[in-house]
């Protein structure tokens, strides 16, 4: 069976390394280029025949990046925040001309998708919550794309407080509170290792989708 060939895209950032590593542990996955700022992304797509490109950069660059991905013939797989309703709608545009695909998620650890499937739950019995997701000081955006995409899960204004230090990773809790007791759900990401095997399950995943998807929990 021919391996998947995935390019990781911010591979000097923290994600982007954890992901290099990840890709590069499995027999099916074939790691052929690392790129970062200052590379020209859709030369090395094209060059390597790459079939995924991952991509952990920053906010501001992200819908570029998703473009130029898209544009070259390969699937991408967008774990960087940032990007507005009106970019998603344009990505699944351009996904249907090009004739590849494009999973967008804001959180690729599997306890964070089961996290925001238990609030969506638990917000149709206790209607009173509040979101506090923390990340280490280093995340550039605020409120979380986690804490946005658990909120509209919930379908509710859910207020979100956002907090940013150094020693935290990436932590989210949804607070409900009913009359005399609450009820908290929380997720932890102690190290990035928790984020690979929903980043690896996507790059095998992505080319059998169909267009644009966000959220790793349509792959699950």
């Amino acid at each position: 069976m021919a391996k998947i060939k995935v390019i990781v895209n911010g591979a000097k950032g923290r994600m982007g390394a954890e992901s290099v590593k990840a890709v590069s542990k499995e027999a099916d996955l074939e790691l052929v280029a690392q790129t970062d700022l200052g590379d020209d992304l859709s030369e090395v797509i094209i060059n390597t025949k790459a079939q995924v490109v991952v991509d952990f950069t920053v906010p501001k660059v992200a819908f570029l990046n998703a473009q130029k991905i898209i544009r070259a013939g390969a699937h991408a797989v967008i774990g960087t925040t940032g990007l507005t309703q009106e970019n998603l709608k344009e990505l699944g545009a351009l996904c249907a001309n090009n004739n590849v695909n494009c999973l967008v998620a804001p959180n690729f650890a599997i306890g964070a998708v089961l996290m925001m499937k238990f609030a969506k739950e638990a917000i149709k019995y206790m209607p009173n919550a509040e979101i506090i997701e923390l990340h280490h000081d280093k995340k550039l955006d605020k409120p979380s794309g986690t804490a946005i995409k658990t909120a509209h899960i919930m379908e509710k204004d859910v207020p979100i407080h956002s907090v940013r230090l150094p020693g935290l990773v990436a932590h989210q809790e949804v607070i409900f509170g009913g009359v005399g007791q609450t009820l908290t759900i929380r997720h932890d990401s102690i190290t990035r290792e928790s984020f690979m095997p929903g980043v690896v399950m996507a790059v095998r995943k992505v080319g059998s989708l169909k267009g644009l998807v966000y959220g790793l929990e349509k792959i699950l």
